[in-house]
C-alpha cells in the first residue's frame, strides 16, 4: 500500500510541474507574439525638422534618424487637425476630433473615454501594462482625477507645462519637480521600464514631450548650440509669400489683424523677404537636441533589457509647425508645413530596413495599427485604418486615395484662421473655409510642392475643383462631419447641469 502511495505521489507531482512547464511555454509563447510598443511623440516638430531630411544642414539627430534607418519612414503623414489637444485625442481613439469632441485646443475637455477608449485601453484588456509620461493636454484635472483611462502608471501634468522646475502629476500626486521638462520625462519612463512595471506582462509606453512647443527653450547644455551656423531660407521660396490669387483672410493675417474685420488690404502684397525669427527657429532646433537624446536613452535601456527588437517602436509629432513659410507662425491651416509630421518606425520582426511609405497615412491609422500588431480587432468606432500591411511593404489596393483635413476655430489670435477642411489627394489639395465673401484654394502639389499659386480662379481647373468638392462631399459622409465646432462643449454643460439636478 505504501509502494503505491508513493507512485501516486510521483505521478501527482509529475503532473504539477508538466503543467507548470506548459503553463510556462504558452506564457512565452504567447509573450513572444505580442511586442511591446513605445510611441514617442514630440509637440509642435516640423515634418523636415529632421537631420536626415537635409533641410538644416547642421542639425544632428542621429537616434531619430536611426528610426528610418532600421525601420520605415511614412512619407506621408497627417494629422486630421493641426493643434495639441485634438491630435493627441486622435491618437488615442483613432477617430476625427468632430467625432471625439476635442476639436480645440482652449475648452480644456476630454473624449468620452466610456464610448471612445483609448487604444491602451483595449491592450490592457489583453494583459499589457501600461505607462503614459507626458503632455496629455486635454481637461485640466487634478489628483486622482487627471489619470486617464487605459494606464496603469501616469506621470503627466496640466495643459502645457513648463520646461524647467515643472508641476507634475504622479499617479494622482501633485508635486513639483525639479529639472528640465525632457529630461524628467525620460527619466520617469526608463525608471517605470527597469523597476516598476511587471517584466513578465508585454509593455506600452508613451512617451509624450513637452518639447519642442514655444516658447521654445532649450536645455542649458544646449543654450548655445548652432550658434555659428545660420538657418537655410524655407525651400520653393515660401519666405517671398505675396498672396496674389489667395484669400483675403490670409493677407489679413499676415498683418496682425483680424481675419473677419473689414479692413482695406491690397489684393497683393509687395514681394519681398519675410522675416523669419532667427532665434525661435534656432531655439526650436535645439530644442529637438534634447529629443533626440532622450530617445537614444531609452532605445539603450531596451537594449539592456533584451527588449529592443520585441518593441514596436513609434515615433512622430502632434502637429507640424510654420518656420517661416507664407510668413506664418504657429500651425492651424491647411498648409503641408502645418498638417503633414514625421512619422517613424521600428519593429525588425515585421519592417525591412530603409522602408519608405508613400501612402497617404493619418493620426487616427496609429490606434488601428497598434491594435492590430497586438493582435486585437479593431474597434467599430475607430475610423482610421491598420498601416500593418503598408509596413511589410505589401501594396494596399484599397487603401485611401484621399483624406479629409479639418480646423475648428478656437482662437482669435492672429495665427490662427477660420473654421475650414481640406481635401487632398496625392497630387492636388482643395481648402474650403466657408466664407462667403473669399475665395477658397487650390493646388497642384505636383508642379507646386510649396503651395503658391492658387488655381482655384483658374478655369483649365475647373473639371479638378468639381471632383475634389464632390470628394469632399464623399469623405464627410464616410467621416460623419459634424461643421458645429461647440456641439462637444454643450455636450459637456449639459452633462453637468444634469448631474447638478440629480
Amino acid at each position: 500500500m505504501k509502494k503505491n502511495n508513493s507512485i501516486n505521489q510521483i505521478f501527482a507531482l509529475f503532473l504539477i510541474v508538466n503543467s507548470v512547464i506548459n503553463a510556462q511555454s504558452v506564457q512565452e509563447h504567447s509573450r513572444q507574439i505580442q511586442p511591446n510598443f513605445l510611441f514617442v511623440l514630440v509637440d509642435d516638430q516640423p515634418f523636415d525638422a529632421l537631420g536626415m531630411s537635409g533641410r538644416y544642414p547642421f542639425l544632428e539627430t542621429p537616434n531619430i534618424d536611426r528610426l528610418a534607418k532600421e525601420g520605415a519612414q511614412v512619407e506621408n503623414f497627417f494629422v486630421t487637425q493641426s493643434i495639441c489637444s485634438p491630435s493627441r485625442a486622435s491618437f488615442l481613439t483613432g477617430t476625427y476630433p468632430h467625432i471625439h469632441g476635442v476639436n480645440q485646443n482652449n475648452r480644456h475637455v476630454d473624449p468620452n473615454w466610456n464610448e471612445f477608449a483609448p487604444y491602451s485601453s483595449h491592450l490592457q484588456k489583453e494583459g499589457y501594462e501600461t505607462a503614459h509620461v507626458g503632455k496629455i493636454h486635454m481637461a485640466h484635472y487634478k489628483g486622482k482625477e487627471h489619470i486617464r483611462p487605459g494606464f496603469d502608471y501616469w506621470f503627466s501634468f496640466v495643459g502645457q507645462g513648463k520646461y524647467f522646475d515643472p508641476p507634475v502629476n504622479e499617479n494622482g500626486k501633485e508635486y513639483q519637480e525639479k529639472g528640465y521638462m525632457t529630461d524628467i520625462l525620460t527619466e520617469k519612463a526608463i525608471s517605470w521600464l527597469k523597476e516598476k512595471r511587471d517584466p513578465n506582462k508585454p509593455f506600452s509606453l508613451n512617451l509624450w514631450h513637452k518639447a519642442v512647443h514655444q516658447p521654445h527653450l532649450p536645455a542649458p547644455r544646449h543654450a548655445d548650440l548652432y550658434k555659428d551656423e545660420k538657418l537655410p531660407i524655407p525651400p520653393y521660396n515660401t519666405h517671398k509669400e505675396t498672396f496674389k490669387g489667395k484669400p483675403e483672410w490670409q493677407r489679413k493675417k499676415t498683418y496682425g489683424f483680424d481675419w473677419k474685420d473689414n479692413l482695406p488690404i491690397p489684393a497683393e502684397l509687395p514681394e519681398q523677404e519675410w522675416p523669419i525669427n532667427y532665434d525661435r527657429n534656432m531655439d526650436l532646433l535645439r530644442c529637438l537636441s534634447s529629443i533626440d537624446e532622450s530617445l537614444g536613452s531609452v532605445l539603450a535601456t531596451l537594449e539592456e533589457m533584451g527588449e529592443l527588437d520585441n518593441t514596436v517602436i513609434i515615433y512622430s509629432s502632434d502637429n507640424g509647425y510654420f518656420m517661416g513659410e507664407h510668413t506664418f507662425l504657429d500651425k492651424r491651416l491647411a498648409y503641408e508645413n502645418s498638417m503633414r509630421v514625421p512619422m517613424l518606425i521600428r519593429y525588425p520582426k515585421l519592417i525591412k530596413p530603409n522602408s519608405v511609405i508613400d501612402e497617404q497615412c493619418l493620426n487616427i491609422d496609429m490606434a488601428p495599427t497598434i491594435l492590430n500588431l497586438a493582435g486585437i480587432d479593431k474597434p467599430d468606432y475607430m475610423q482610421g485604418e491598420s498601416m500593418v500591411n503598408l509596413l511589410k511593404g505589401k501594396k494596399e489596393d484599397n487603401w485611401r486615395k484621399s483624406i479629409l483635413f479639418e480646423y475648428y476655430l478656437d482662437t482669435y489670435w492672429p495665427y490662427a484662421g477660420p473654421n475650414q477642411i481640406a481635401v487632398r489627394t496625392e497630387r492636388y489639395k482643395l481648402v474650403d473655409v466657408f466664407l462667403k465673401n473669399d475665395i477658397d484654394e487650390l493646388y497642384d502639389l505636383k508642379t507646386d510642392p510649396g503651395e503658391m499659386n492658387n488655381l482655384i480662379n483658374n478655369p483649365d481647373y475647373d473639371k479638378i475643383e468639381a471632383e475634389l468638392r464632390e470628394e469632399a462631399i464623399r469623405l464627410k459622409k464616410k467621416y460623419k462631419y459634424n461643421p458645429d465646432r461647440d456641439w462637444w462643449l454643450k455636450e459637456v454643460l449639459r452633462s453637468k447641469r444634469t448631474k447638478q439636478k440629480h
